[in-house]
């Protein structure tokens, strides 16, 4: 492939898992359309590849596709054709990869992004694929570096940044031959995938990726420690959303650096303080003298005057009273507070907290 003028305008998102470690967040919804700094995190991901230059996205998913369908039909911010190809039964992440591509039709000389539908990545996108186009690599991978590497599975590169092996996540110190592990964004030929057999379960990282290996195909480990962040429980999907909010990480959809989002249609009281990020959506309610930092406010819930509110999370149309002190809460829809709740607690919707 050196020496070939790839083309690279098309990207593929896996969005198809059901983010049960986000629930309650996710029973109604799945987990890339989750609002991030108030607009979904897929939005967020799709405002970045237009940047970089692609052109046409396919949203890969099996799981609550209407969601995805009926966004496209409102969202009119995004300068892409996207697209949602629906899989019959979950193929995972390398059968969605074969089935997302085949519907983008790739010419022998192109090649694809693809995106995990729930990382939020400041990483050097242009960068990698300048790097990629130039190298004749066959796919190139976005890897970070951790200070916990025996928490996930492990990807040595050589010198020349090249891939040697794709490992399980390490049961012995002896087993931590590396930091670098696999961020979620992949460069990936036309050749390379072709090599995953269309309509069949398998993982890209498990199956598709060591089996390249074994191949002979080269492989590059792309490392950009910029920041780094699997939105997979409620508590990191709220840090991300603050860090947007605050630009600790950057999204061409948010314009500048801000303490808080709070939506035109939302009151904030007299003696209400909202910073750290936190955001504010449609018709949502804060009362006086409420505090509220790093949270995310959900359409028409409301935090009764006092209030105070830290790194927490209120689904829809639910309700804080009695002045409580919350930290790192989540609450699901359709809810009422009245009670303390001590850290880390998950409330599902529809349940009603009160001192009899």
């Amino acid at each position: 492939m050196l020496g070939v003028k790839l083309k690279l305008t098309k990207a593929i998102l896996l969005v198809g898992g059901e983010g049960t470690r986000l629930r309650p967040l996710t029973l109604n919804q799945p987990k890339p359309m989750l609002p991030v700094a108030g607009l979904p995190i897929t939005a967020h991901q799709i405002a970045k590849l237009v940047s970089v230059g692609v052109n046409e996205v396919v949203l890969a998913t099996s799981y609550q596709a209407a969601v995805f369908s009926k966004w496209l039909a409102t969202q009119d911010y995004l300068d892409a054709n996207i697209s949602v190809v629906v899989e019959e039964n979950p193929l995972g992440t390398g059968g969605a990869i074969r089935n997302a591509a085949d519907y983008l039709n790739l010419d022998e000389d192109e090649s694809v992004v693809v995106l995990n539908g729930d990382v939020l990545s400041g990483h050097n996108l242009a960068n990698q694929i300048t790097q990629f186009k130039s190298s004749g690599w066959s796919a190139s991978i976005h890897l970070v570096t951790v200070t916990n590497p025996a928490a996930f599975g492990l990807v040595p590169t050589d010198k020349d940044a090249r891939v040697l092996a794709f490992l399980e996540k390490p049961t012995s110190p002896e087993q931590i031959i590396t930091n670098q592990i696999n961020a979620g964004c992949y460069l990936l030929s036309n050749q390379v995938i072709r090599q995953i057999a269309p309509g069949t379960p398998c993982s890209v990282e498990r199956d598709v990726f060591p089996k390249l290996l074994q191949s002979n195909f080269a492989i590059a480990g792309y490392l950009d420690d910029s920041y780094f962040l699997d939105l997979g429980t409620p508590y990191s999907y709220i840090q991300g959303s603050a860090d947007l909010v605050q630009q600790n990480v950057y999204s061409p959809l948010i314009e500048f650096k801000q303490e808080a989002l709070i939506h035109p249609d939302a009151k904030v009281a007299e003696g209400a303080v909202v910073y750290g990020g936190s955001v504010v959506a449609a018709g949502a309610e804060v009362g006086k003298d409420a505090v509220i930092s790093g949270s995310v406010l959900e359409n028409n819930s409301k935090v009764g005057d006092g209030v105070q509110l830290f790194d927490s999370y209120l689904g829809k149309n639910s309700r804080i009273e009695n002045q409580l002190s919350l930290t790192r809460v989540v609450i699901g829809d359709d809810c009422l507070i009245k009670v303390e709740i001590p850290p880390g607690v998950r409330v599902w919707p529809n349940v009603t907290l009160v001192i009899e």
